[in-house]
């Protein structure tokens, strides 16, 4: 009977280290820093920087800035994945006038095509 138990229970720590390797494995984009930082208030920034903790998916990562004062209008911005593949830079097409932004991100993980996203809010004095 001890050893039954004893094999159930060496089965039963196989199947949790398995489980937690899988979910290491399968770790998703996460935002680690942000230029401006979240909920900072800053001069008008001439380029954005979202850095993750992983490599990205150009094709299916980027990020929107928007002024939810004026309803949500767009800002144009040219943003593209670095060429450390860790960050997503972007560039206002016109400076940012005074106000609040919000830049809504999405990001895939370049080795498992998992898809993140977030939000990140900033204010131009």
């Amino acid at each position: 009977m001890q050893r039954r138990t004893l094999l159930n229970t060496a089965a039963g720590l196989s199947v949790l280290a398995a489980l937690l390797v899988a979910g290491e494995a399968s770790a998703h984009a996460s935002l680690v820093k942000s230029d401006p930082a979240a909920n900072a208030t800053v001069a008008a920034p001439k380029t954005i920087t979202l850095t993750f903790n992983e490599a990205l998916a150009p094709a299916f990562s980027g990020f929107e800035l928007t002024m939810p004062a004026m309803k949500g209008v767009a800002v144009k911005v040219k943003a593209v994945v670095a060429k450390d593949h860790k960050s997503i830079v972007g560039t206002p097409q016109a400076p940012l006038s005074p106000g609040a932004y919000s830049i809504a991100w999405h990001a895939a993980a370049a080795d498992d095509g998992h898809k993140t996203n977030g939000k990140v809010d900033f204010t131009v004095k």
